[in-house]
């Protein structure tokens, strides 16, 4: 007899013993890979959160979303790898570690890079992967003997090969660019890291005497500051206003310092300056403006840098050394009044670059950084980085492609990216990180790279050697996660068995938030390293096996009910770990997947976890209503051992209809949800099974089945006996149909019915429902939606006639043949579930009030008390006005040529049978309007 289940379902008197069984039982590593030869698994990666992290509901719906996908697999018979870890990453951790030594009272600096950095691995240690707890807690199916951190000692090994590599090709060079700098944080940041806000600013017009005190020009600027950097002002050579003044000198304003004049600067001709455009006469920058930097590079202008790393005017011997930029842009503005140079003032909309994770205005400013050349081709021969990436997801020849993007509209926007796609600036002027494996020799300048520390320098044999401060940026150390996390370099170039195993990985399910980020490095990446390496045959790597995974899936964003982004400014944050304690993991986890169509944002709804919090509830009834009846059968001597039963091909054709149905149904479902699971359609799937366990099952099959379930003297036991064998294959293989979506309900449950001695660990090492062709039989689910039908309509006819709760009312049904003989032989089914003393089959047309008519027969209810006309007249009208509307919406795409022609025939079949329906019932309801004279 199964266990007893308490009264109450409360997920919090299940969820933590479950979740740490799973982890204390190793339930979820995957095989050795030496076990896989010949199998194909199913290998995903966790994009590694944050070591700093805490879970958010983006979190939350990408990590429900692979949990699902792993244990379906699993489930399936798939070896099975989901690989979690933590990024390092640089500039959130070392904020967090210097907040800590801002209060208190001392600095990063007083310490020193080598404290600091043991500083940051001690907070890391007692702070760090707070929400890898947090995914043990919800229960994530993760390899955790896998776990990695990306300043593990071998994904260490694996970045400064990497870079070594890259630079001996040719790919990595140094150089002095124009990068955006982050003056709260000092450190270069990515185009990518950069969010832009649209605020309303200033547009200065300031006059440049000329050096001849024959006139002067007019410029427009936005940064008045930056004029102190300037070193030529550019005009459009077609430009006929300053024609006459190409090649002519300017006197630059307030560039005097330490009592020398002014600098002169001169007037070029460039075809940057746009005669549209304010003035149409532009200063340049050369270092504080990526445009103005190419016009520099274009007219060989010297590169004045004028801001220090913490955006404070650094010109000593100026009247503005020390200022902030800010300041010193006051300070400027105003002196230029005072001289007569301000010529006007006026507001203008402009979009404001800020850093992500300090929130500072972003500087460009002139910096020697390191960068990944994508689009040059490597100095070995071979595609360049970018070319593999694009081959990587364009079709073949044969319209194959190595990877494959869902939904098909990233795919577009990624190949954009990647065709125009800038080198890669891959240093961070940070502590924190994977220090750039380079050594700068002070005797002759040299820098010298190389996997280990060099004694002396390659060039001139000097000693004197200092290794370079930057880090790399911590999307280059993680781009390399799905090589290096299997075992990427190996000694002798050949995979190891970790590689031939699980690489390529299966698949990739991310946001679009980290598309060009994360996915499109890790192509990158992955294309090149991957194609040095041979099979594990020997044999020379295709694309198509170089390629770090085989799909991507990105996933929705998950907005408040209102379908506003969350936001803390905004204070509409939704946290997780909230709802879960409140609702369980299982019903946010099912609010997530029944609400995630691919390429449609989810509004997070509290009311709705609390819907899928009853629909767990329901369950658990259903469960202690099944067990129930399993006690029943046992104290009439009858058992039923639920091993015999899994995956059991169910009821002889001799058995009731429900129990055909029901079997049929589960299989059907099953069928279904397998084909939405494989095409990312969770919440196709979710709501395929919320139907069948709280529609079919619970409110229809266990209502039915209780007439069979009769176990008393004289009753047919043996009819009782298959009937609960029926019941109880059917939960069971429910439970299983849900476990990937419910897990810790499911598993519960799933023990219980085994009396704690299972067949498996886990119902997620169980076995997932498969669609068996012999036990689908549409005629029965037929003949059961038109049972439905008739008693969803008596049900409703009770209601509209006011009828007692627990009267017997008689029925009569008006019908063809073969819904006759449908009906017919389920009376019992229709009497039980209705409220009905008889059914009576008139051969002429049902008159009077209280009928009602459906494509397949008409039914009325016979009820002594009389109806109110006119609350009959009102329902009819009702139903007579929704009739019309769903037929002129009929008409209307029947007769839209263009939809006919491109609409499958199975749609057109089914829009043309519901028109004809209608038709039809138009007319019985105007005929039953006509009767009334309403």
């Amino acid at each position: 007899m199964p266990e007893e289940l308490a009264k109450a379902y409360d997920p919090t008197a299940i969820e933590d013993r479950w979740a740490a069984y799973w982890v204390d039982e190793k339930l979820f590593d995957a095989p050795p890979a030496e076990k896989l030869a010949g199998s194909t698994p199913f290998t995903i990666l966790l994009p590694p959160p944050n070591v700093t992290g805490r879970l958010h509901m983006g979190h939350m719906l990408n990590q429900t979303e692979m949990d699902i996908l792993s244990r379906w697999h699993r489930m399936l018979g798939d070896p099975t790898l989901w690989l979690p870890g933590t990024d390092h990453a640089g500039i959130a951790t070392q904020m967090m570690v210097e907040k800590q030594l801002i209060a208190e009272g001392t600095h990063r600096k007083t310490l020193g890079r080598e404290a600091f950095v043991d500083r940051v691995w001690q907070w890391k240690q007692h702070y760090g992967g707070a929400i890898l707890e947090q995914m043990k807690r919800l229960g994530a199916s993760v390899d955790w003997s896998r776990e990695y951190f990306t300043m593990d000692e071998n994904l260490s090994i694996a970045v400064k090969e990497a870079f070594v590599r890259l630079y001996e090709q040719g790919l990595i060079y140094r150089g002095n660019y124009i990068v955006n700098w982050d003056p709260i944080q000092q450190t270069a940041v990515s185009d990518l890291e950069v969010t832009h806000e649209e605020r309303v600013g200033k547009i200065y017009h300031v006059r440049y005497p000329l050096a001849d005190g024959s006139g002067s020009i007019v410029i427009a600027t936005t940064r008045p500051e930056t004029m102190l950097g300037d070193v030529a002002v550019v005009v459009n050579p077609a430009d006929e206003r300053y024609l006459a003044l190409q090649g002519k000198l300017l006197r630059l304003p307030l560039s005097a310092v330490n009592g020398q004049p002014e600098r002169e600067i001169p007037i070029l001709a460039d075809n940057w300056a746009n005669p549209e455009f304010g003035t149409g006469a532009v200063k340049v920058t050369p270092a504080h403006d990526p445009n103005d930097y190419e016009i520099g590079q274009r007219h060989n202008l010297p590169q004045i840098t004028i801001m220090d790393e913490t955006a404070k005017i650094d010109l000593p011997g100026s009247p503005y050394h020390g200022m902030d930029r800010y300041a010193a842009r006051e300070k400027i503005v105003e002196d230029l009044r005072e001289l007569g140079l301000l010529v006007d003032v006026k507001d203008h909309n402009m979009a404001i670059g800020l850093s992500q994770r300090s929130g500072a205005v972003v500087e460009p400013r002139l910096s020697t950084q390191w960068f990944v050349a994508v689009s040059k081709k490597p100095n070995h021969g071979g595609p360049t980085l970018a070319e593999s990436a694009i081959a990587a997801v364009k079709a073949d020849e044969n319209g194959k492609k190595a990877i494959r993007f869902t939904p098909e509209m990233y795919e577009k926007t990624y190949l954009e990216w990647m065709t125009n796609i800038h080198d890669w600036c891959i240093s961070r002027q940070l502590w924190w990180g994977h220090r750039i494996p380079a050594w700068h020799c002070g005797t002759c300048k040299e820098v010298n790279v190389a996997r280990e520390t060099p004694k002396a320098c390659a060039k001139c044999g000097s000693t004197e050697l200092t290794q370079e401060t930057d880090v790399l940026d911590t999307w280059f150390s993680s781009g390399l996660l799905p090589v290096s996390v299997f075992g990427w370099p190996t000694k002798d170039g050949n995979p190891t068995a970790d590689m031939t195993a699980f690489y390529p990985t299966s698949l990739l399910l991310t946001g679009f938030d980290i598309l060009f980020f994360w996915v499109a490095r890790m192509i990158m990446l992955g294309c090149h390293f991957m194609l040095e390496v041979p099979e594990a045959n020997g044999a020379k790597r295709e694309l198509k096996n170089a390629v770090p995974f085989r799909e991507v899936y990105i996933h929705a964003l998950v907005r408040d009910a209102d379908r506003q982004k969350m936001s803390k400014t905004k204070g509409n944050v939704i946290d997780p770990i909230e709802i879960v304690e409140k609702y369980g993991t299982d019903a946010v986890r099912f609010t997530l997947a029944s609400m995630a169509s691919p390429g449609t944002d989810i509004a997070f709804s509290e009311a709705r976890t609390e819907g899928y919090r009853a629909f767990a509830n329901k369950i658990w009834n259903a469960a202690r209503l099944v067990f129930m009846n399993v006690g029943r059968a046992a104290e009439a001597g009858i058992h039923i051992d639920p091993h015999s039963l899994a995956n059991s091909l169910g009821p002889e054709e001799t058995a009731p209809l429900e129990a055909r149905w029901i079997v049929s149904r589960l299989n059907r479902t099953a069928e279904e949800v397998n084909q939405a699971l494989s095409n990312y359609r969770f919440h196709e799937a979710a709501n395929l099974v919320y139907q069948f366990f709280w529609g079919d099952f619970c409110d229809w099959y266990l209502e039915i089945v209780k007439l069979r379930l009769d176990f008393s003297e004289g009753a047919d036991r043996q009819a009782a006996k298959a009937a609960l064998g029926t019941q109880l294959s059917t939960f069971e293989a429910a439970l299983r149909l849900l476990s990937p979506f419910m897990p810790f309900l499911t598993e519960e449950l799933w023990h219980a019915l085994y009396e704690g001695r299972p067949p498996a660990h886990s119902i997620a090492l169980s076995r997932y429902p498969q669609a068996l062709d012999e036990a689908l039989d549409s005629s029965v689910e037929q003949e059961m939606i038109t049972l439905q039908t008739l008693i969803v309509s008596v049900r409703a006819s009770r209601k509209d006639l006011a009828v007692e709760e627990r009267a017997q009312v008689p029925l009569r049904v008006a019908c063809n043949a073969e819904i006759r003989a449908r009906i017919e032989p389920n009376a019992q089914i229709v009497e039980r579930l209705a409220r009905v003393s008889g059914i009576e089959f008139p051969e002429t047309k049902l008159e009077g009030s209280g009928i009602r008519s459906t494509p397949e027969f008409d039914v009325q209810v016979v009820y002594e008390k009389k109806i109110d006309p006119a609350v009959e007249c009102e329902r009819l009208k009702k139903e007579l006005a929704r009739l019309e509307k769903e037929h002129e919406n009929g008409q209307r795409q029947l007769g839209n040529e263009a939809f006919m022609a491109k609409a499958p025939a199975h749609v057109v079949d089914g829009l043309r049978k519901r028109f004809a329906e209608v038709t039809g019932l138009l007319e019985k309801t105007r005929a039953a309007l006509a009767e009334l004279a309403c």
